[in-house]
């Protein structure tokens, strides 16, 4: 970030150019030497357990399984007329508890993703909105093109700060406090109002903090939305509603951008055009000066994402008692269960190789 900005701010030199190349590179490569460095600690410790169990000189006794596996080997498997398949239709309303994996039709057809979803066409359509046209808001508003470029450099750098601290921090706060990540996801509509307000009214040099606030809010609104989705419905089809999730960016940018902000843009820019005493010429491009040429626009996409904020809640709500409860319990008993049959496996083929030794 600090790269991009110095480069926009000043007249870099050949080699300057090649000394900032270098130090993202530099950057680019350093989580490589992190993997190399698990692989090596994860190559040494299997290393160390073959020469473990290889010179073990007697016959241990298997240790018996958790009541979790004992619990899993006694329950009869379901019969197949039990199976439900992912498209079918007997079941879209009778949906499993929350965290079980749903089929597509029950995950699409729940309040839960419906609220879901008019929450991500209003977060995401109002933020997306600002970033397509900040080129435009900038021009109107009397920005320098050097500014206006660097609004752009500013709102992708925030967008992956957004995306990274939004992971991490619902994912702490989750664990240590019971934070429900739909609650976060609220906050992140709640703030992306403060840069579509910075828009609208016009502030001096706010486009600055807004191009941060929007470029961090859109960001943060994506690894938000596709873990709920998998929290909620389960990972057995999240493929394919990662992608229904996905679907709400272009409806949100066409009711926004096309609809609302475009039309009431060119209507400024005609009204403007008539004040000068022109009349518009065929295919002719529209140009808007002032403020007022996206205010009553961002108006409307504050009052669009505070009502989505507020629709939020709901599933706040709705999902309380879920993210109060040990969400991840399910995943730490089939691990247990994972280990428990791999030291089955390791001490009954430790024990044939003692009887054979002892042959």
């Amino acid at each position: 970030m600090v790269i991009i900005i110095l480069q926009k701010q000043l007249n870099f030199s050949r080699a300057e150019f090649g000394v900032s190349a270098a130090t993202v590179v530099v950057l680019l490569l350093l989580p490589v030497g992190i993997a190399v460095k698990e692989e090596l600690d994860l190559s040494k410790n299997k290393k160390h357990d073959l020469e473990t169990n290889n010179n073990s000189n007697y016959l241990e006794k298997p240790p018996p399984p958790p009541p979790a596996a004992e619990a899993a080997a006694a329950a009869p498997p379901p019969p197949e007329n039990e199976i439900i398949s992912c498209w079918s239709g007997r079941s879209i309303f009778r949906p499993p508890d929350r965290g079980e994996d749903y089929t597509i039709l029950q995950a699409l057809f729940s309040l839960d993703m419906l609220i879901l979803f008019f929450t991500t066409i209003c977060g995401v359509g109002g933020t997306l909105t600002a970033i397509d046209n900040l080129g435009q808001i900038g021009a109107s508003l009397g920005y320098p093109k050097k500014s206006i470029s660097t609004f752009v450099s500013l709102v992708s750098i925030w967008n992956y700060l957004g995306r990274v601290v939004a992971g991490f921090l619902s994912e702490h706060f989750l664990k240590k406090y019971k934070f429900p990540r739909p609650l976060m996801l609220t906050l992140t509509l709640a703030i992306s109002c403060i840069g579509h307000l910075l828009i609208a009214f016009g502030v001096t040099n706010g486009l600055y903090f807004a191009s941060v606030v929007i470029g961090f809010c859109f960001g943060a609104q994506w690894p938000l939305l596709f873990a709920i989705i998998s929290e909620l419905f389960g990972l057995k089809y999240y493929s394919t509603l990662y992608n229904f999730g996905s679907v709400a960016s272009p409806v949100g940018l066409y009711v926004l951008n096309v609809r609302v902000a475009g039309n009431l843009y060119d209507r400024e820019a005609e009204r403007q055009l008539r004040a000068a005493g022109r009349d518009r010429i065929r295919d002719e491009e529209l140009d808007c000066d002032g403020v007022e040429c996206f205010r009553l626009a961002f108006f409307i996409i504050t009052a669009v994402t505070v009502f989505g904020t507020f629709v939020s809640l709901l599933l706040v709500m709705r999902t309380r008692k879920f993210y109060k409860s040990d969400i991840y319990k399910k995943f730490r008993l089939e691990a247990e269960m994972a280990e428990a049959e791999m030291a089955v496996a390791s001490a009954a083929g430790n024990g044939h190789a003692v009887v054979r030794d002892s042959k």
